[in-house]
């Protein structure tokens, strides 16, 4: 197991206890229906309470660093349709949960919206100073959906160096091929020197 692995699955984990404690120790017995329309009458009207700025702050921020870390463990996880869908679960399981565990807790779609948004802007922002981190991966990806070519096969000159431009590259890391049997073939051929 790698070091980031090592140190981000646990602390994934821990923020997942975190949220389940949040969100699912009783408090009471059974449940009531949050309607959407009269809770988000409560907040556009309330926005000058501590107490709905604190309740709208807490929806939006619950999925915040489970999202980020997910997202750090597992960058493909960044990208806006699986973030969406993921953090749009998790945020309606949150609140399946509370419906079906006799918890006395209000189950509020609009709850599971905010967690869902947060999530979501966490994990894009997340994704966006990874991809600035890793300028060649983001490059890769976007000339992926720009061309339609797999993105192993749309490098561009700073991605592709044969081992002898950068000596902290072996001819393996300069083209990749394997797992995935559309990077062996590709229509862009590796610059003059590169170990195919």
């Amino acid at each position: 197991m790698n070091g980031r692995r090592a140190v981000l699955q646990p602390l994934l984990g821990a923020t997942l206890v975190g949220v389940a404690a949040l969100t699912l120790t009783p408090e009471g017995a059974g449940w009531s229906w949050g309607s959407p329309a009269e809770e988000l009458r409560w907040y556009a009207t309330g926005l000058d309470s501590p107490a709905t700025v604190r309740q709208l702050l807490g929806n939006l921020g619950l999925l915040v660093v489970p999202a980020a870390l997910a997202v750090l463990r597992w960058p493909a996880l960044g990208r806006p349709a699986r973030l969406v869908t993921l953090a749009a679960a998790a945020g309606a399981g949150i609140e399946l949960l509370q419906w079906a565990l006799p918890l006395g807790r209000v189950v509020s779609p609009l709850d599971a919206v905010l967690n869902a948004a947060g999530a979501v802007v966490a994990g894009l922002l997340v994704a966006g100073l990874l991809a600035a981190v890793q300028p060649d991966s983001a490059i890769r990806l976007i000339a992926a959906r720009v061309t339609g070519m797999p993105s192993c096969a749309c490098r561009v000159r700073s991605a592709i160096r044969s081992p002898a431009d950068s000596p902290n590259r072996s001819a393996k890391n300069a083209w990749p091929a394997g797992r995935n049997s559309q990077c062996s073939v590709s229509s862009v051929p590796p610059p003059a020197g590169t170990i195919v």
